[in-house]
């Protein structure tokens, strides 16, 4: 969007001690230079360790506070121009066995979030998604979707302010925390790699790609869309088969609220998307003051349109999964974060 400068904004990332709090605060601290950046988190020794290990800067905040605390929240938000909020309770099986907790974090903190930023006149706040949000079988979904609701639709309650709000959805991270792949890497010295089922297919972003896109979306947001990339789908036995092609691969089955195959954007929410080169955008289905800007700029989605990530015309090769994962691999084998 004309007339954006990042070196005048003051940037706050919720969960910021986190896989992706850590590479977005990295990304502007040596490219994008803005006024101030907030990491805003509850764990004393992540934000601690991320001092230690360089994240340090004149323009560089650590806030203790969780988003559960909506008070906290609004201390935080004070002077800021831009929130992405990226805390959150994802690793599937923990919210299962813990679902209040989940709930309190993941929806309840959501809400706060956007409380505090209308209080505060933040003027654009981001939510990160997932494509479990989309038909969701588990309840770390139906949480991502309850909080991509609450921030859709809050952009009506700010609708007289300057805040506004929208989501970014989109696959697997690569390496992240509680991603497969550190996994396998484990498993490939005793020679037997564990998969859930050998059909199982997954969307794929790298962490990078996944900042520069939600930097990218932060820039030319009105509010109210949720914007989905354009990426990758994976095989996960080409996975296995990329990290320990002479392992042997034993089936598991799937677990409870696991999905075959994911989806990224459902039928019913294709009649309100549009596409462009190297994104989707999905428009408020209601109608609220703005969000459908995007119509003018895309184009509408055919009958029937399904982004999944088994029929999905954009696959990774074995050789091209081995090139993405061998920093990954590097940084398990030296025994720190990729």
């Amino acid at each position: 969007m004309t007339g954006w400068n990042w070196q005048e904004k003051v940037v706050l990332v919720t969960g910021g001690t986190g896989s992706f709090g850590k590479k977005m605060i990295r990304i502007l601290l040596d490219e994008y230079h803005p006024a101030k950046i907030i990491v805003y988190s509850r764990d004393e020794l992540k934000q601690h360790e991320m001092r230690v290990a360089g994240y340090d800067a004149p323009t560089l905040r650590y806030f203790i506070g969780d988003v559960r605390d909506a008070q906290r929240l609004r201390r935080a938000f004070n002077g800021v121009d831009v929130v992405i909020h990226a805390a959150a309770l994802k690793q599937v099986p923990a919210c299962e066995y813990n679902p209040m907790e989940a709930i309190k974090t993941n929806i309840l903190g959501s809400s706060n979030v956007v409380d505090a930023a209308i209080d505060a006149g933040v003027g654009r706040v981001l939510a990160l998604s997932t494509d479990k949000a989309v038909n969701p079988v588990n309840l770390y979904g139906a949480t991502k979707l309850a909080a991509e609701k609450l921030f859709v639709q809050s952009n009506a309650y700010a609708g007289g302010t300057s805040t506004r709000f929208s989501c970014v959805r989109y696959g697997n991270v690569v390496g992240s925390r509680g991603s497969v792949v550190p996994v396998f890497l484990k498993q490939r010295a005793g020679g037997v790699l564990t998969i859930t089922d050998e059909r199982m297919t997954r969307f794929w972003i790298s962490l990078e790609q996944g900042v520069r896109f939600v930097l990218r979306c932060i820039e030319q947001m009105t509010g109210g869309e949720v914007f989905v990339p354009k990426i990758p789908s994976m095989k996960l036995l080409d996975l296995a088969y990329a990290i320990a092609p002479e392992a042997r691969v034993e089936t598991v089955g799937i677990r409870p609220g696991e999905k075959l195959h994911e989806v990224l954007i459902s039928d019913d929410e294709a009649r309100t998307t549009v596409e462009l080169d190297d994104m989707f955008v999905v428009q408020p289905a209601e109608a609220l003051w703005f969000g459908h800007a995007w119509q003018q700029l895309g184009r509408p989605l055919p009958d029937g349109f399904r982004y999944a990530s088994n029929t999905n015309t954009d696959w990774l090769t074995v050789e091209q999964i081995r090139q993405i994962i061998a920093p990954i691999e590097a940084a398990v084998l030296n025994g720190r974060e990729a």
